[in-house]
């Protein structure tokens, strides 16, 4: 369905995105009657705006955070957990800064976002999911990123308001920053080849190009 009926069938309208999010997809979601935006490996996305924001997770993580007092929040989704060459490399931006695939970089864009936004930092909260070793045979890179995950918020003092990671699931991610609470799906073994196959061409394209009670299961 073209995004133009999609909006027409929107009993709400949509907010504007914030300066520099404007190219990410958002949508009408009928079932759970609200804007969502949705985000790829290497992406984020940051809103004070009353709409979602969606993904889905194999072996990568998507951090969650949000200001509960102004209501600001946002999600990132990236794979590697630290960019280990030297200098810039073909994924940096074209102002030569890192690329959001790596978890680092993802995490620092995430935060700076949410704080040009009108966040405090010492009111964020962290919520963190993914990290599946979806297929035996493929290296165990959730574990790293869910090592980086905790590692990170524990030397950057954040709380961790909740957490679903590892297991051997995808999963699929709704979040909502302005209230906190989470919609989270853990995918059938039919849908686990397709994103451990997206995962793996990801992976591939990288290496040519580069020298709680809140959290609710749906169906």
């Amino acid at each position: 369905m073209a995004m133009a009926s999609l909006e027409r069938a929107a009993p709400v309208p949509k907010a504007p995105a914030a300066p520099g999010f404007e190219k990410i997809q958002r949508f009408w979601d009928p079932r759970h009657g609200h804007w969502a935006a949705k985000i790829l490996p290497g992406e984020f996305y940051v809103t004070r705006s009353p709409e979602a924001i969606s993904t889905v997770l194999g072996s990568c993580i998507a951090a969650c955070i949000r200001d509960p007092g102004s209501g600001v929040g946002g999600m990132n989704h990236f794979m590697l957990p630290e960019d280990n060459s030297l200098g810039s490399d073909a994924w940096s931006r074209p102002d030569g800064t890192p690329s959001t695939r790596y978890g680092s970089y993802a995490m620092e864009s995430l935060i700076n976002a949410a704080l040009k936004l009108g966040a405090r930092r010492e009111r964020l909260e962290l919520k963190l999911f993914g990290g599946g070793r979806i297929l035996p045979s493929m290296s165990d890179i959730g574990a790293r990123n869910i090592a980086f995950a905790r590692g990170f918020a524990k030397i950057e003092g954040l709380p961790i308001a909740a957490e679903d990671m590892g297991d051997v699931t995808p999963r699929h991610v709704i979040y909502f920053p302005q209230t906190g609470r989470v919609l989270l799906k853990r995918l059938r073994a039919v849908e686990t080849t397709a994103i451990a196959d997206t995962e793996v061409r990801y992976r591939q394209t990288i290496a040519t190009q580069t020298p709680n009670d809140d959290v609710e299961l749906f169906d």
